[in-house]
């Protein structure tokens, strides 16, 4: 979107980038350019020493009106002025299998020469300026799309989650300043872009103010905090959730507008914690973070249906966990989850897939 952690957006290399005005957004191709036109130009100057040899061998059928001789230079100007159908006259065919060779194998490889050219100008010209164009196209018009600002081990690792949720990945913006990052990114599939996440031209560019959702994982607490203030000024309501791995920084980065503060250290201790108290806990967490699992939480907003019902009658037959109610957290025990409002926002655990076919689908046991 290469994973190298702790690496601070403000180095040498960012600087420069960020100096430079922002690249636009890109997609990956299946054959990087320099192998594509090297492909293309081995075919055609292999064809060309084809016929430099079949001319050479033949050069008994050729003439040359200026000195009579027929040299290795000669043949491979006679072979060059053919192919390019230039034609002077010094030098032309005489014999009957001299001719023959010219009408049945230096014509088709003269057209194919021809047509890898042009075929690798339309390539490298018209097609990727077309492509470039598109891209601009694309970027002008960015609505309700994924931004994944840092592509280092956790944003490589929700970019792929995202995909695995069902996100496509044409509506995901990886910004990262790294080239060796963002060319793992590509293969993906998800637009990218080399720049420096904290500079307002960057965020404007990928539309921020247009985004579904705001991921930031810069590496460094302070990098990653003053990414979301900048977000946050460009963006007033676009969910932001940022990661952080000091205990100190969290309050700050809700100072900063983050709607969703992760901090991986205290997850981690957390499962730590858990593997002491059962074997199986770690591995449930675990399994409710990721949709390869076989349950996953979900957060959603409660539909008309559901309005007056409890928690336990959810009609997608999830088990209800937490009801959030005017930005008040209900528990699943307590009285007022048992008279679902509009507008309330549930998180409940659902089957996924592979849950359903192994037995943690609720539905199974009506």
């Amino acid at each position: 979107m290469a994973k190298k952690t702790g690496r601070n957006y403000s180095n040498q290399r960012g600087q420069v980038v960020a100096r430079r005005k922002a690249k636009p957004i890109k997609r990956a191709v299946k054959l990087p350019v320099w192998g594509d036109l090297g492909i293309r130009l081995f075919a055609a100057l292999f064809l060309i020493f084809i016929v430099v040899m079949i001319h050479w061998f033949d050069r008994e059928g050729l003439v040359d009106t200026v000195d009579g001789e027929i040299s290795f230079l000669d043949v491979v100007y006679f072979t060059m002025i053919s192919i390019t159908t230039t034609g002077f006259g010094d030098i032309y065919p005489v014999s009957d299998s001299a001719r023959l060779i010219e009408a049945a194998i230096v014509t088709p490889i003269r057209f194919a020469v021809f047509f890898i050219f042009v075929g690798t100008a339309y390539n490298f010209i018209i097609k990727r300026s077309w492509e470039r164009w598109r891209m601009a196209r694309i970027q002008d018009t960015l609505s309700e799309h994924v931004v994944v600002l840092g592509y280092g081990v956790s944003g490589s690792q929700s970019v792929t989650e995202l995909i695995e949720r069902g996100v496509e990945a044409r509506c995901i913006v990886v910004v990262d300043p790294d080239e060796a990052r963002l060319n793992d990114a590509e293969k993906l599939g998800v637009n990218v872009m080399a720049a420096d996440a904290t500079r307002d031209d960057t965020l404007k560019a990928v539309r921020i103010a247009e985004a579904q959702s705001v991921l930031v994982s810069a590496g460094r607490d302070d990098t990653s905090i003053l990414i979301v203030l900048t977000v946050r000024h460009l963006a007033p309501k676009v969910p932001i959730s940022v990661v952080v791995r000091a205990n100190d920084n969290e309050l700050l980065a809700r100072q900063a507008g983050a709607n969703n503060v992760i901090n991986p250290v205290r997850f981690t201790g957390l499962l730590l914690a858990g593997s002491a108290k059962g074997a199986h806990i770690s591995d449930y967490l675990a399994d409710l973070a990721s949709v390869s699992g076989r349950v996953q939480l979900v957060e959603r907003v409660v539909t008309p249906e559901e309005t007056n019902c409890s928690i336990a009658q959810l009609s997608t037959g999830g088990r209800g966990l937490r009801v959030y109610r005017n930005g008040r957290a209900i528990g699943f025990w307590e009285d007022e989850c048992q008279n679902l409002e509009e507008g309330d926002v549930i998180v409940e655990i659902v089957p996924t897939d592979n849950g359903k076919s192994k037995g943690d689908d609720p539905s199974r046991g009506n």
